[in-house]
Order: C-alpha cells, then structure tokens, then sequence
C-alpha cells in the first residue's frame, strides 16, 4: 500500500460526530497533498460554523501522526466550495438511506 492510500484508509477513521461517516465517504476532503513526511490537507466541514470543528481537525491530526515516515500535519480548513451531499460516496448515501 502507498502512503496515500495509507493516509486515505486512516482518514476514513475519522467520524464526522453528527452524521457517524468518515470524512473521505463524506466527501469532506478536497485536497491531498504528501511531500517529504509532510501531509498538507485542504478540507471542508458540513456546516460553516460546525461546532465540531477542533474536534474533527484534531482527530485528523491524531489519525496520521503515528504512520511512519510522517513529520507534519496540516489541516486547511475551507468553505469554498461549499460542501454539499453530491460530494458523498454511494457509501455514505447507502448508510444515510439514500439508496
């Protein structure tokens, strides 16, 4: 498995609380970038003003800091674009009874 499908699998352990799915099926990440032990994540939350926030980022933070190799997190936070449902994998849609 490479680094970033690695990233990818432990990102999918973080839960956003009011929904329980991960922020990957959510569609909640919109970019991903891995250079040199550094990870550089530019995300979205489902709501602006989501009181979950800190949360959310730092179960981000936790999830990645014990992979090997990794030397720095960052987390972007960013309402542009919006977040809307189409940005769901058919995963979450099925777990949130969309199918």
């Amino acid at each position: 498995m490479d680094i970033r499908e690695l990233v990818l699998e432990q990102l999918r352990t973080v839960i956003d609380p009011e929904l329980g799915i991960n922020i990957v099926d959510l569609g909640l990440i919109y970019d991903l970038q891995i250079n040199d032990g550094n990870i550089y994540i530019l995300m979205t939350l489902t709501t602006p003003g989501c009181p979950l926030h800190d949360s959310i980022v730092g179960g981000v933070k936790r999830a990645l800091e014990h992979i090997d190799g990794i030397r720095d997190v960052q987390v972007q936070i960013t309402w542009n674009p919006p977040w809307t449902p189409e940005r769901m994998s058919e995963e979450a849609l099925r777990q949130l009874g969309y199918f």
